[in-house]
């Protein structure tokens, strides 16, 4: 699928703000309204986006967005969030990496660090860092969800229930103010759980548009995280559990 710079800007800006609206695209691009309609049906065709009278909107809080959407969705945020977990994972160090395109981002940053150990159910993170002289990468076993290559079920908790690392590198679907974390689909968020109590620090790695997102299923609290790194500071309310549970929020901003 290629989409051309406007088209994943529309993209950018429906997961920021929930929905767009023909008209004030139209405005904002200086483009005629038949040619946003024409990349909004585009999109719509592709399954990146929900069409409704006058705009269009992102799937509803029980649906995921599509794998190619969270691709390009603010990916330069992502890859300044990703330089600044790898800038704080040291060389043999051992570490969980989760299903997600940002931790697919942190993967590829640390691709010339030397002598880590890293289990992950992200088939897409085995590929990024097998070639690597440097890094050892075990894969969880578990059922591959085709959309993105994660692997899932009792078979990767089963995996990784049998190790204790250094560092989690986690993403997620959306975190509400008051910490809850949370995600779309039940078989993924048990693996993420066992991440999380399997590992002695846990890093967050989350742009500002998963702040406020809503998502079905409960993962767990921000208070379990060790540090959040995100691409702008947190709202009030959220900056406020995290001082209250001790999570540090390092602001990467990108360039």
């Amino acid at each position: 699928m290629v989409l051309n710079a406007r088209q994943r800007r529309i993209l950018d800006l429906a997961q920021t703000a929930g929905s767009v609206e023909i008209d004030a695209l139209a405005a904002q691009f200086g483009v005629t309204p038949q040619t946003i309609r024409r990349d909004i049906n585009q999109l719509c065709a592709r399954e990146l986006l929900v069409r409704y009278h006058g705009g269009a909107g992102l799937p509803t809080s029980v649906e995921n967005l599509h794998y190619q959407v969270r691709q390009y969705a603010h990916a330069e945020e992502k890859r300044a969030i990703a330089a600044a977990v790898a800038a704080e994972i040291p060389p043999r160090a051992s570490l969980f990496i989760t299903i997600g395109t940002t931790t697919e981002a942190v993967a590829a940053a640390l691709a010339h660090h030397s002598g880590l150990h890293v289990i992950t159910n992200n088939l897409n993170v085995a590929q990024e860092l097998a070639s690597r002289d440097q890094i050892e990468v075990i894969v969880t076993g578990g059922t591959v969800r085709q959309r993105d290559k994660g692997l899932v079920g009792q078979q990767a908790v089963d995996t990784i229930n049998q190790f204790r690392v250094d560092y989690a590198v986690i993403g997620i679907s959306g975190i509400e103010p008051d910490g809850t974390l949370l995600d779309f689909d039940a078989r993924e968020v048990r693996v993420a759980q066992a991440i999380i109590r399997n590992a002695r620090r846990v890093f967050l790695a989350a742009d500002h548009s998963k702040i406020g997102r809503p998502a079905l299923v409960r993962v767990g609290h921000i208070g379990q995280v060790t540090k959040l790194f995100t691409d702008r500071p947190p709202p009030g309310d959220l900056a406020q559990v995290l001082r209250e549970h001790g999570v540090a929020a390092h602001i990467a901003r990108p360039a």
